[in-house]
């Protein structure tokens, strides 16, 4: 509707096309639809590209922060890790100190 092709709707909405459809849809899926005009088919598959597009940005956006997200976790990890061995050794370095005196 916010293409101004809203003459479309009811024959969309009667083949069940939803959001995850109306991206698979190419030309001749549009065209059996009931799209006979070029010129429509054409804003549509140009609006469903940009779509598609924008969908793959945030994906991959969406993979960088977990990325860092993990690696920051390991960081964390690998901290804790050495402060307990520091902790360890420093107790088994007075424990030491006390039994030889």
């Amino acid at each position: 509707m916010s293409l101004n092709l809203e003459q479309y709707v009811p024959e969309f909405s009667a083949q069940s096309v939803n959001g995850e459809h109306l991206l698979q849809l190419d030309g001749s899926k549009l065209k059996a639809l009931g799209m006979t005009s070029s010129q429509d088919r054409a804003i549509i598959k140009r609006k469903l590209k940009e779509m598609k597009a924008s969908l793959e940005k945030a994906r991959k956006a969406q993979e960088k922060m977990e990325k860092q997200r993990e690696k920051l976790r390991k960081k964390e990890q690998e901290q804790l890790q050495r402060r307990s061995k520091k902790t360890d050794k420093c107790s088994s370095d007075a424990t030491e100190g006390t039994n030889e005196q």
